[in-house]
């Protein structure tokens, strides 16, 4: 399984996190469902579809927070018979980050993840450009940026 960043600094953190928690799949992406990191995905569709999804999800359960006056939920966790989803939110000097963890129930387990989570958390903290770094979201030639984004996840 291959592990690519669209953003140098995402790939270490991601790469330790991916071998210690024994994660599936792993998308590291913006609130807006942006990605910037990715590991296990071999489809663009695959990757674009969980993105969204996954920032979907976040956003909900940030509106249910807000509703109930209390701060966001950190993360999320769903488990199936054999895989479990976790999503957690990672607040970084380019802003809020979201990572999607799919995990195999019979390699790892959420105690794992959840462990290795707040570890892959400080190290995105410490590895981000500082704020005021971050690019325009829909660039002029977003088309473009976007195809060589997709192109550098997959190795193309």
């Amino acid at each position: 399984m291959t592990t690519r960043a669209v953003e140098a600094w995402t790939l270490e953190p991601l790469v330790a996190f991916v071998k210690e928690a024994s994660a599936r799949l792993v998308l590291v992406m913006t609130s807006a469902g942006q990605v910037m990191a990715q590991h296990g995905f071999s489809r663009a569709l695959d990757v674009m579809s969980a993105a969204a999804l996954g920032a979907a999800i976040m956003a909900s359960t940030d509106e249910i927070a807000r509703q109930l006056a209390q701060p966001p939920f950190a993360a999320l966790n769903h488990q199936g018979e054999r895989h479990g989803i976790f999503l957690g939110a990672v607040t970084t000097g380019r802003g809020k980050l979201v990572v999607l963890v799919v995990y195999d129930l019979d390699v790892s387990s959420f105690g794992l993840v959840q462990l290795f989570f707040e570890q892959l958390t400080a190290e995105l903290r410490a590895a981000s450009p500082k704020e005021g770094v971050s690019k325009q979201v829909l660039a002029a030639d977003f088309e473009r940026e976007l195809s060589d984004s997709l192109n550098t996840l997959f190795g193309r």
